[in-house]
């Protein structure tokens, strides 16, 4: 029948029934008696030979002595072989709760029920009772047990997760859309910048030519800046818990690292951290590429003093601030935005009264604005008067993270014992490297 178990079949999970199991006790019965025939042999010839000895008093104390030793031996024996057997005890009353356990399981052969022990479940037990069989310790099953005590069994097998529900944070999508320049040595990336433009004139056949300008060279520059992380947890908690508590706390740490890079990388100030590119919003202007000078963003105004929208309550700023870009950037752009401003721009519509916004054609699929796609990062501003909600560019050319090789993490068990600390740090950095290809939009009328 299907999802029925025969004792000594193999079971879905891989393992044995009871009888694969019993062969091996009943070797370790005989090897046990083996040995007590040959020590009960060698005390028969003891007293043999102290019969024959008995007018030999000079040999009586010595053969006494002997006997007594293998008399104690004989009864550790016996001790030993009564404790085999409450151990076989247990593991018959063991296996008989795991075939329960395995008929009650869904696809087990019998009905499923709340509370029936799932297949995890089974493999935990059988994991515990593979540990009593190696060691004869019944630590693991105790862990399994709800209660502590023999006298409370060890079979209540409790379904313990083995992870932990964690809550899951907003993530920045600066980093993956940005230019990521990795360095193993020193603490400063350098970069020549060519921001200018050549002069070209033309000219006749016998003219003379005149210099026609010089192009200027700038340098990018990005420090790195380190980011650290501290936790303390008991060594207790590490040796008695069901999870994996020191692969909870990395991940944790390189999760809080991913977060705090991303606030930095759109709004940091560059003082002990990277600078964002929002932090140029402050002195950011309206004049275009051909006149504004280098280190300044180019904002475009919504149209209203404190909307995305413009007074009419269309999208005309937006579509002004898409155009601003310039051809060679917008091929690549990314519209940035926080998911509550993503909410009020989904219900804005064209002059000709068609939704500027749309969702992925295709699962997984971010959704556009005008043509291009759209990346949510919670870094970024509400809408509000004199705020900049949206950024349009193309962020790889826009932005530089610069990264020190990896997360470095040091497990310290010693230095404030009785607990274990985890440290770890990273050094980054990040500031804009192409003033041009990215734009702002602002809740403002200029």
């Amino acid at each position: 029948m299907a999802g029925s178990f025969h004792p000594g079949q193999r079971r879905r999970d891989g393992t044995r029934g009871r009888r694969e199991v019993r062969p091996r006790r009943a070797e370790r019965i005989i090897e046990v008696k083996h040995l007590q025939l040959e020590l009960l042999r060698g005390a028969a010839l003891l007293r043999g030979l102290a019969l024959e000895t008995k007018n030999a008093p000079e040999g009586l104390d010595e053969l006494k002595t002997s006997f007594i030793g293998y008399h104690a031996e004989v009864k550790q024996l016996a001790d030993g072989q009564r404790k085999m057997q409450a151990d076989f005890k247990k593991m018959d009353d063991i296996l008989a709760k795991l075939e329960t356990a395995i008929a009650r399981a869904p696809g087990g052969g019998g009905k499923s029920r709340s509370g029936a022990h799932t297949a995890p479940e089974i493999e935990a037990e059988h994991k515990a009772f593979g540990q009593f069989i190696k060691t004869g310790s019944d630590i693991e099953i105790k862990a399994l047990s709800t209660d502590e005590g023999p006298a409370g069994g060890y079979i209540t097998g409790t379904n313990m997760a083995q992870a932990i529900n964690q809550k899951i944070f907003d993530q920045s999508p600066i980093r993956r859309l940005a230019r990521v320049v990795t360095i193993d040595s020193g603490d400063v990336w350098e970069e020549p910048l060519d921001f200018s433009d050549l002069g070209a004139e033309w000219v006749g056949e016998r003219e003379s030519r005149p210099d026609t300008g010089d192009s200027d060279l700038g340098l990018l520059t990005i420090p790195l800046h380190e980011v650290y992380a501290k936790q303390t947890v008991t060594q207790k908690l590490m040796d008695l818990s069901f999870v994996n508590i020191g692969s909870w706390i990395e991940g944790k740490i390189a999760d809080k690292f991913g977060r705090t890079e991303g606030l930095a990388y759109a709004t940091g100030n560059g003082v002990k951290k990277p600078r964002g590119f929002m932090d140029y919003s402050a002195a950011s202007v309206t004049t275009d590429d051909t006149t504004r000078p280098w280190g300044k963003l180019q904002y475009v105004p919504s149209g209203s003093a404190a909307t995305i929208a413009d007074a009419a309550g269309r999208a005309d700023g937006i579509k002004s601030l898409y155009w601003a870009l310039r051809a060679p950037y917008r091929a690549n752009a990314t519209w940035l935005m926080a998911s509550a401003t993503a909410n009020g721009l989904d219900a804005i519509k064209d002059a000709n009264g068609q939704y500027i916004w749309r969702n992925g054609m295709q699962a997984g699929s971010p959704p556009e604005l005008l043509g291009r796609p759209v990346e949510f990062d919670e870094n970024m501003p509400a809408q509000g008067a004199g705020l900049f909600p949206i950024a349009f560019g193309d962020i790889k050319k826009a932005y530089t993270v610069l990264d020190w090789s990896a997360i470095k993490s040091i497990r310290d068990p010693y230095s404030d014992k009785p607990n274990v600390v985890f440290y770890a740090y990273r050094r980054t950095g990040g500031d804009v490297s192409n003033f041009e290809a990215i734009k702002l939009l602002k809740c403002a009328t200029s």
